[in-house]
């Protein structure tokens, strides 16, 4: 195992949803932009769950486990989504919580990141978003070399432990947009590219907006999308950017300090758009980066 390749974070921006009871997958498939009828018990998948406007209320990602699913959710938004969501149970037997205090979250990264999961009795997931679970603890494997942990009790991994921001760089880079507060309810989910990251399956049937998120696929309507770009200013979410007019065309998604000493965010902005300011007309440039997936 090379420890010395090895990075952790704790991570505490985030928080999770408990769905339990034995119609949970049901009640899930018919919320979410994704399939979860047919999700198999080692495999996690992004999701969202829309607003009747077809707006994001929330990104998701569900993992199955023990006969029930965790979904990990901002932190700030499981409180108040666990309570909405949880209206629409009716009379399902199924049961909607947040969970964010029964589990720890860590991301783990590195060339010696699979070694590290086997020394706390995880067994390495085999692909993208596959799962590897134990009985208090389970792993996600998001990218190559990275993987996300939930565990009941608390531990330390060996190698280097990082600050959150650097897992929330890692997020940045490889696309994958968080809704927070100050994102919520303002964007369907082609403005976060989540058809593209496998957030949304077009053949499931319905859930909450799904009219507004097919009607914006197949009639060319999404007319703003995410980007990944680099500031030298500390933005925030929901921070609006400008046009050279003056003009407001878009706003930050997420945002992390990068080793560089600048600051690296996802934003959306009108599609075809020139150059970008952060805050204000005249603002901040934005220097557009690349993402791992077209765009």
């Amino acid at each position: 195992m090379d420890r010395a390749s090895t990075t952790f974070a704790r991570l505490s921006a985030y928080g999770a949803l408990a769905a339990t009871g034995p119609d949970a997958r049901a009640f899930l498939h018919a919320q979410l932009t994704n399939d979860v009828a047919a999700l198999p018990v080692d495999c996690a998948r992004i999701a969202g769950w829309c607003s009747a406007k077809g707006r994001l209320l929330a990104s998701l990602l569900v993992v199955p486990h023990a006969d029930a699913f965790v979904l990990q959710i901002a932190r700030e938004l499981a409180e108040p989504v666990a309570k909405r969501l949880a209206m629409f149970i009716l009379r399902s037997k199924a049961k909607l919580s947040d969970a964010s205090e029964e589990w720890h979250q860590y991301g783990l990264w590195g060339r010696g990141a699979a070694g590290q999961l086997s020394a706390f009795g995880l067994a390495v997931p085999a692909g993208p978003l596959a799962v590897a679970a134990a009985q208090d603890a389970f792993a996600v494997r998001v990218d190559e070399e990275r993987f996300l942990i939930f565990a009941r009790t608390a531990f330390s991994c060996a190698g280097r432990e990082a600050p959150e921001p650097e897992w929330q760089l890692q997020e940045i880079r490889a696309g994958r947009p968080l809704v927070v507060q100050a994102t919520q309810d303002q964007f369907v989910p082609q403005m976060m590219n989540f058809e593209l990251i496998g957030g949304v399956d077009f053949r499931k049937g319905c859930y909450p907006g799904q009219e507004i998120v097919a009607r914006a696929q197949y009639r060319g309507q999404v007319k703003r999308r995410m980007l990944r770009a680099r500031v030298k200013a500390a933005p925030f979410p929901g921070q609006d950017l400008f046009a050279d007019d003056g003009h407001a065309i878009g706003a930050v998604v997420n945002v992390a300090p990068s080793p560089e000493g600048d600051y690296e965010l996802l934003a959306i902005a009108q599609t075809g758009s020139g150059s970008l300011h952060l805050g204000a007309p005249g603002g901040p440039v934005l220097e557009r980066l690349t993402l791992p997936y077209a765009a």
